[in-house]
């Protein structure tokens, strides 16, 4: 087992545990990208029912994603603690949980899908369509909830690469197998859930026996305690899974306020979200590599290693993230240029590119404190930074730019909303720190 860093290779080891998350991040959206784009071929109605997927995906995402957060801080913090077996256990407990919930989320949503499919409006026509997808992709989404289960004790136990190359490599996987078996094979639609199910059950059999090759878990349940054990993984799940639900919900309110300027604007605004997505993409890696550090230096009770973690961290998304928004500022025209043939769109899209990327600072810092306190075990706070990210600070000031000044209005909106977020995340993180220092000191006292 390693030990905590010391001060001087603290960089050097936060890079080192990034870089790999970076890449398997990013491997990831190419690939849902390449996806679209094969389902785009087969016509508007594939297309459509992929789209009703979304939201169930958002939903079983959420829910492995919140587990997955809860592993990394509860294992770490343990390992920190020199406990190993009860970490082993503890990822044990982990799987078989996350398996259980992961298969009982996806045959509700089988077997409610009508119910489903009604609330979110699909057409009639196409519920043959998307049964026929839904019957394979609900096994690849279980697959993939089992993948990233076994990537989260890979990251408990400090090892990104495992988890960072066995995404890359599943997701070329993904990319390469879509044509064959959708065009090649025929399978259509169907084709694609087939792939994904492929390249994510390749990956279970990579990630699982690398597990129990290095005793990371456990399955001799008997001596954990079991209540305390669910009890602690639900505390910090529950809030998590929530918080991972507020965006999509923020998203769609959020659309729908640009709606009211035309469907152009809605392209463009949907334009500059999916650029959004790869320009937060080192801050997603971040939130990744993090947790396990502070988890271990949170179980060896070294706060002062934490603090300056954090302090190294913050310093690096706001350069970074202000660096990139100057190239989006600098390249606006040729960008708008390039994704867009119409001139409306292409003046919207301009205008995102100029104000809001100079936000994408402080979202970084919001996002990375969400991941701190998480990590520190101090999952409300976490929720409430969320929360009053999208409610108190975007969406409020997102609705008075537009009132103020139209659309370009509520994107300066949005600018200050992430600014502001930014700032009230980071006094959030200082004042949840201050009360975790004390609580020791009382402890130790």
């Amino acid at each position: 087992m390693s030990h905590p860093p010391n001060p001087a290779s603290l960089p050097r080891q936060l890079y080192s545990m990034t870089w790999p998350m970076l890449f398997g991040v990013l491997s990831l959206m190419t690939f849902q990208l390449a996806d679209s784009i094969f389902v785009g071929q087969l016509g508007r109605d594939p297309l459509a029912a992929q789209g009703f997927t979304v939201p169930i995906q958002q939903l079983v995402s959420g829910m492995y994603v919140g587990l997955g957060i809860a592993t990394t801080a509860i294992i770490s913090r343990t390992l920190g603690q020199n406990d190993e077996m009860r970490a082993r256990r503890l990822g044990g407990l982990v799987i078989t949980t996350g398996a259980s919930l992961a298969a009982t989320l996806c045959l509700a949503v089988w077997l409610l899908q009508d119910l489903i499919l009604s609330l979110l409006g699909a057409d009639p026509s196409l519920l043959p369509t998307i049964r026929e997808y839904w019957a394979v992709w609900l096994v690849s989404a279980w697959a993939g909830a089992m993948a990233y289960f076994g990537y989260s004790v890979c990251r408990s136990n400090g090892d990104t690469k495992v988890p960072g190359y066995v995404m890359i490599a599943t997701s070329l996987l993904n990319i390469a197998l879509d044509p064959l078996y959708i065009f090649v094979f025929g399978w259509g639609l169907p084709g694609a859930a087939w792939a994904t199910l492929t390249a994510f059950g390749i990956g279970v059999l990579v990630v699982y026996p690398t597990l129990m090759r290095r005793q990371w878990i456990s399955f001799d349940l008997g001596n954990l305690s079991l209540i305390k054990s669910l009890r602690q993984l639900g505390g910090i799940m529950a809030p998590a899974m929530v918080s991972q639900l507020m965006p999509p919900l923020s998203a769609m309110l959020a659309t729908a306020l640009v709606a009211g300027f035309g469907s152009a604007a809605v392209a463009a605004w949907g334009l500059g979200t999916r650029l959004e997505f790869f320009s937060i993409v080192v801050v997603l890696a971040l939130t990744m590599s993090m947790p396990p550090m502070i988890g271990r230096l949170r179980g060896a009770g070294d706060i002062e290693q934490i603090r300056q973690l954090i302090r190294i961290a913050v310093r690096f998304v706001v350069g970074w993230q202000l660096a990139i928004g100057i190239v989006w500022l600098l390249t606006s025209g040729l960008v708008s240029e390039l994704f867009s043939s119409d001139d409306y769109v292409q003046e919207v899209l301009g205008d995102y590119l100029v104000r809001v990327p100079l936000s994408y600072s402080g979202l970084g810092v919001c996002m990375l404190m969400v991941s701190v306190c998480n990590a520190l075990g101090l999952p409300m706070r976490a929720l409430l930074v969320s929360t009053l990210r999208l409610f108190a600070c975007y969406l409020p000031l997102l609705w008075v730019g537009s009132q103020l000044g139209d659309l370009s209005g509520l994107m300066t909106g949005a600018l200050a909303g992430n600014l502001l977020a930014g700032v009230m995340a980071y006094s959030f993180y200082r004042a949840g720190m201050n009360k975790l220092r004390s609580e020791l000191a009382s402890a130790e006292a």
